[in-house]
């Protein structure tokens, strides 16, 4: 059910809004943006008793409600980004996986497509230029260095919706084209690497910025050799994925996470493929095939992890629940940092005046009980 909102007042939740929570808040929304006063006879709609937060913002997703954003028909990927949507991600980041270099060109062209149509934020590129060692769910044999001109190539297909490179950046090539996705205006993200902590070190001075899914996909944290995580968390011009699904990461590494690098520099995704939102079976990632058994996605052939089945407000009930985080560095973590990262802040991320009215309700127990895109419902609160 859904419906256009013309001029209503959401009123009597618990807001969250950048200066904090405001009880007995209230929230305008006028077409589709969120105003700073009411028109006369505007619908007043209750929602005393619930949270009302932005709505999420993932910048790491492969799909969802059965369909992939790495190799599905334009239909098929809305129909993924549908399923997110109605699961309270507002704005989402396409992700592709390792691919012949011609055919992730072929795929960022129809990604933009969906890009200037304002039905996805842009493209993120998850390989090829990682490092076989530290591959996951990517096909060894289509994994390549990262020359800056291929690099370039790929930035080139996505017609400016390129918004995000993971590089494992110790191979050869990598601290030039992360030199070169910084000067396009595209995030150099350090992933699925073998590097060492000095060597993350120098990626980051080249202007590398977003850690994929810390902790996963590369070496642990030692004593004597710290490698990318102690380096990643420590400075302050990094941002920090986290795939908080109970199977990604235990409770303590968050807890690090959160605690080290601080709430500012979190962006909690879901690294979702298509199983998300749609249940157990057998699905592709790429050309891989892939087992999902009990919500978890692993690789039928070496059981690696998959991606996972997360979408973003179970990620935030997680958070707010299990892990005990306050809701506002949650909210944080889960729409204002990954706005600002991909530019977006201007216009989503946060619920303030002028702000597209993307917006999350949720129930005392951080249920999802409405969602709003551009000031329209896809998920009418029932109250």
């Amino acid at each position: 059910m859904s419906g256009r909102a013309h001029s209503t007042v959401l009123s009597g939740a618990r807001v969250v809004l950048p200066t904090g929570t405001v009880a007995n808040g209230r929230v305008i929304v006028d077409g589709d943006r969120i105003a700073g006063s009411a028109r006369e006879g505007a619908e007043v709609l209750d929602l005393s008793g619930h949270w009302l937060v932005p709505g999420f913002v993932d910048m790491h997703n492969h799909g969802g409600g059965g369909a992939s954003f790495t190799s599905g028909t334009a239909e098929e990927v809305l129909r993924g980004v549908r399923t997110h949507r109605e699961h309270g991600t507002t704005t989402l980041v396409a992700s592709t996986v390792t691919g012949e270099l011609d055919e992730l060109a072929r795929r960022a062209g129809l990604l933009a497509e969906l890009t200037q149509q304002g039905e996805i934020a842009g493209i993120h590129f998850e390989g090829p230029f990682i490092n076989p060692c530290r591959k996951g769910a990517h096909k060894e044999d289509l994994l390549r260095d990262p020359d800056p001109a291929e690099v370039r190539k790929l930035v080139d297909a996505a017609h400016g919706a390129a918004r995000m490179v993971t590089l494992a950046t110790e191979l050869p090539g990598g601290l030039d084209s992360v030199r070169l996705l910084a000067e396009q205006g595209v995030i150099a993200a350090i992933g699925h690497t073998d590097s060492t902590y000095e060597q993350t070190r120098q990626a980051i001075d080249a202007g590398a910025t977003v850690a994929t899914h810390l902790y996963n996909a590369m070496p642990g944290l030692e004593h004597r050799a710290p490698g990318p995580i102690a380096a990643l968390l420590e400075d302050e011009r990094v941002t920090v994925e986290l795939i908080n699904d109970g199977t990604h990461l235990h409770p303590a590494a968050l807890e690090l996470a959160f605690h080290h690098a601080g709430a500012h520099r979190v962006a909690l995704i879901t690294d979702a493929m298509d199983a998300a939102g749609f249940g157990d079976g057998t699905y592709h990632l790429g050309p891989l095939e892939v087992e999902v058994k009990d919500g978890v996605a692993r690789l039928v052939e070496g059981g690696s992890i998959a991606g996972s089945t997360l979408t973003l407000d179970t990620a935030f009930k997680r958070s707010v629940t299990v892990d005990r985080l306050p809701v506002e560095s949650v909210v944080q973590a889960i729409s204002a940092n990954p706005a600002k990262l991909l530019g977006l802040y201007g216009e989503t991320g946060s619920l303030e005046a002028g702000k597209y009215a993307d917006l999350v309700v949720l129930d005392a127990a951080f249920d999802v009980k409405g969602v709003m895109r551009r000031g329209e419902w896809i998920v009418t609160p029932a109250l």
